[in-house]
C-alpha cells in the first residue's frame, strides 16, 4: 500500500514535541492514524540525536504479553534510557485492561513524552478527561481530503478527479482494489465494525437494526437540519417501536465514533447559538456511496457535507448561520478568524445565484464571505463576495 506524508498532521505532532500533555491520536477507524505515529517516529529518528523511542504496538501477537497494564508500565520503564529524550508511543492502546493506570504513573515521573492511538470508544474526547490525570492534547485526524488523494493518485484533471474522490471517499485502505464493487465493500465492512465494535458492542445495545435504520437515515439527510424528535417521526412511520429519547442515545453514540459530527446553529443577528435542529455531517462520502448507493443523490448536500469535513481539517470550529428567515451554509470559526460560505452544486441559473449571495449580502459585518461551488472557472468577485470553484478550494490553503 502507498503510503503519503500527512503534513498538516505531522507538523501538529511536531509542534507538541517534548511537551509534557499526553498527545492522543484519535479519529474514526481506518483514518491512518497508525501509519501517521510511524511516519512521526521516523521524522524523530532523524531530527532527534538524543531521542529514544520505545513502541507498543498491540495489533501484534508479539505485544500481547503487555495487555496487562503492570507489564505495560514494567516494560516501558525497562527500556528508559537516561539523558535521552524518551518518547513512548502505544498503538491501539484500548487492547491493555486498565491502560490508563500504566499511562498516568508514567506521565506523572515526566520522563516520557507520550503518545497513544485508539480506534476504540476509549478514546473519545469526552473520556478523556475522565481517564488521564494529566493535560491531554487531542489530534483528529479526518480520512484522506481532496488534497491527499490527489497526492496519492497523482494530479489529474482536477474536476473529473473530484468526481471520482466524492465516490471513492478518503478511506485509503480501499485504494488498493482494482474495481468499485471491492472497494465499495470495503468502506462497508469499516462502517460495519464501527457500529458492531465501537457501539453496539461498546454500550451493550440490543436494537442493531434500529441502530442501522438512524444511520442510514443521517447518510441520507446530510446537510439538513435534524433532530432526535424528528428522526423518530420518521422511524415510526414504518412501524418502529422507539422513541426520541432512544433515538437521540444513538445519534449520540454515531456521533461518539466520528462517523458523524453534529453542527449547532448559529443565530448571526443576535450572535447567540441556537439549541433546536442541528446538522450532522458524515464522516467521508464514500461510505454514503458504500451504503445507499446513488440512491437519493443530491450532490449539493454532498458538497456541503464535504466542505463542512474539509473545515474541520482546517482546524475551524463550524456553525449553521440563521439570519432571519435565511440559512448561511456555514459560519467558520478559527481564533480571531471567521468566515462565511454558501456551497452550492451549480450557480449558473441567475435564480440559483441570487439564491446563494442573497444572505451573505444581508450580514453587515466585515468578515470574508464566499460561495463554494462547481463553477469550473477561477476565483472571482461579486459585491464583495468570492467565488471559488469547489474542486479548487479543496486544493488550497493545505499545507
Amino acid at each position: 500500500m502507498k503510503i503519503i506524508e500527512r503534513k498538516s498532521y505531522l507538523k501538529s505532532l511536531q509542534n507538541v514535541r517534548l511537551t509534557p500533555d499526553i498527545k492522543v491520536v484519535t479519529g474514526v477507524r481506518r483514518a491512518g492514524k497508525s501509519e501517521l505515529i510511524r511516519t512521526y517516529m521516523g521524522w524523530l529518528k532523524k531530527h532527534d540525536k538524543k531521542a529514544n523511542i520505545i513502541f507498543v504496538d498491540f495489533t501484534l501477537l508479539s505485544a500481547e504479553p503487555l495487555q496487562e497494564y503492570h507489564a505495560l508500565h514494567d516494560y516501558i520503564e525497562q527500556n528508559y534510557r537516561s539523558n535521552k529524550n524518551n518518547y513512548v508511543f502505544i498503538d491501539e492502546v484500548q487492547f491493555c485492561k486498565k491502560f490508563e493506570l500504566a499511562i498516568n504513573s508514567l506521565h506523572a515521573s515526566g520522563k516520557y513524552d507520550i503518545y497513544i492511538t485508539g480506534s476504540n470508544a476509549f478514546l473519545l474526547g469526552s473520556d478523556l478527561a475522565t481517564l488521564f490525570t494529566g493535560r491531554v492534547m487531542t489530534l483528529k485526524v479526518f480520512p484522506f481530503s481532496f488534497a491527499e488523494y490527489r497526492t496519492y493518485f497523482g494530479e489529474q484533471e482536477i474536476q473529473s478527479q473530484f468526481d471520482q474522490y466524492v465516490q471513492d471517499g478518503g478511506f485509503s485502505g480501499a485504494y488498493v482494489y482494482s474495481t468499485q464493487a471491492e472497494k465499495t465493500n470495503y468502506i462497508r465492512e469499516v462502517f460495519q465494525t464501527i457500529v458492531e465494535r465501537d457501539i453496539i458492542q461498546r454500550y451493550k445495545l440490543s436494537d442493531a437494526f434500529l441502530l442501522n435504520k438512524i444511520a442510514e437515515y443521517l447518510m441520507g439527510n446530510v446537510s439538513n437540519t435534524t433532530s432526535a424528535r424528528s428522526v423518530t417521526g420518521v422511524l415510526q412511520t414504518e412501524q418502529m417501536n422507539t422513541n426520541h429519547v432512544t433515538v437521540r442515545n444513538y445519534m449520540d453514540y454515531l456521533c461518539r465514533t466520528f462517523l458523524f459530527y453534529q453542527v449547532k446553529r448559529y443565530d448571526i443577528q443576535g450572535k447567540e447559538y441556537l439549541r433546536m435542529m442541528d446538522k450532522f455531517y458524515l464522516v467521508d462520502s464514500g461510505i454514503r456511496y458504500a451504503i445507499l448507493g446513488t440512491r437519493n443523490m443530491d450532490y449539493g448536500r454532498i458538497y456541503e457535507n464535504i466542505v463542512a469535513l474539509e473545515l474541520l481539517r482546517r482546524g475551524y470550529t463550524i456553525y449553521v448561520g440563521k439570519l432571519y428567515q435565511k440559512e448561511v451554509d456555514f459560519v467558520a470559526m478559527r481564533g480571531s478568524e471567521k468566515i462565511y460560505i454558501q456551497v452550492s452544486d451549480n450557480i449558473s441559473s441567475p435564480e440559483t445565484f441570487e439564491r446563494e449571495y442573497t444572505p451573505l449580502l444581508q450580514i453587515k459585518d466585515v468578515y470574508p464571505k464566499f460561495i463554494i461551488a462547481r463553477t469550473r472557472v477561477p476565483q472571482y468577485d461579486y459585491q464583495g463576495i468570492q467565488i471559488i470553484d469547489l474542486a479548487e478550494w479543496l486544493t488550497n490553503n493545505i499545507e
